[in-house]
């Protein structure tokens, strides 16, 4: 994978969950923090109240009283990736035999260094919208409505032309690169779903159908889930083997895992093609979790095989 090969892997001491990460749009039904309330009136020296939030000054005009800013975290366990790295770095040398070592690296991974499936998902935010929109699209799309989803978004003039560019054209709309890990891995997913349609018999996005649609949604919440694996726990190792098919078949061997976990995540999160935008949202959240709790619980299987 390109994103496991370009960065050097997540810090364990940054914050489990970031300050910037506003949740828009948290799985399951987690809220949003409260809006900060106002501070009370200040009263001046004379007794009389000014507007809430504003100092009093010698000069007699109120000034405004700084802003308040969210409670900087505390720093995350700098060893927190330390077990499932280190059991990750065994399967790879392996040469993928040791799918104990697999097994015990995800489940740690989920479980312990990601502090559960719910917070797994939270930091998959840009990911989680990103597929959304794109499943709005691609809704939009079926039933030979190709050319209205595209107008929709302002592509119409790609009507007609290969999928393949199409959708390299949706990535630009709804993930621009942003330059940040996490737009980079939503991007490095879209990448890997446009090179997977192929394979998958999707050639056309004029007749796509909904098993289709579900198709190209599940292999973009695998490869957002791989890339971002791989950036937490194996962006070295997965470069290990010498051989490159023996290398391949590391990078497949996970991919699967992953990928079995997003099919019966979707299985049990249905989504029907007259959903609104906000039904998508919360459906495809719901998705990024339950993926997490079966890939933990099938990892843990693997680890305990005698």
């Amino acid at each position: 994978m390109g994103t496991s090969n370009s960065y050097g892997g997540s810090g364990g001491s940054k914050p489990l969950i970031p300050t910037w990460l506003n949740d828009g749009g948290a799985p399951n039904g987690s809220q949003p923090a409260p809006a900060p309330q106002p501070p009370p009136p200040i009263a001046d020296g004379d007794g009389a109240n000014l507007l809430p939030g504003v100092l009093p000054s010698t000069s007699g005009v109120g000034l405004p009283s700084a802003p308040m800013l969210p409670a900087v975290p505390p720093a995350g366990d700098p060893r927190r990736y330390t077990a499932p790295r280190s059991n990750f770095t065994r399967f790879v040398s392996s040469g993928g035999r040791d799918s104990r070592s697999l097994g015990r690296a995800l489940s740690q991974y989920v479980s312990s260094s990601s502090g559960g499936s719910r917070n797994a998902a939270r930091r998959m935010a840009v990911s989680r919208k990103s597929t959304a929109q794109l499943a709005g699209v691609l809704n939009s799309a079926i039933g030979g409505n190709a050319s209205t989803a595209l107008r929709f978004i302002g592509l119409e003039r790609l009507a007609g032309r290969p999928i393949e560019e199409i959708f390299l054209a949706i990535m630009d709309v709804v993930c621009p690169d942003g330059g940040a890990i996490d737009d980079s891995i939503a991007r490095e997913a879209f990448v890997e779903t446009i090179v997977d349609l192929a394979e998958n018999g999707i050639t056309d996005f004029d007749t796509l159908t909904a098993a289709q649609v579900q198709t190209i949604l599940e292999l973009n919440v695998a490869h957002a889930i791989e890339a971002r694996l791989c950036n937490d726990i194996g962006a070295q190792s997965i470069t290990l083997p010498q051989d490159a098919n023996e290398a391949a078949d590391i990078q497949a061997q996970l991919f699967e895992f992953v990928d079995r976990s997003v099919s019966d995540a979707f299985a049990a999160n249905q989504m029907g093609t007259s959903m609104t935008q906000e039904q998508v949202t919360r459906t495809i959240d719901s998705v990024y979790e339950q993926a997490y709790l079966i890939l933990q619980s099938m990892a843990e299987a693997e680890a305990d095989k005698p």
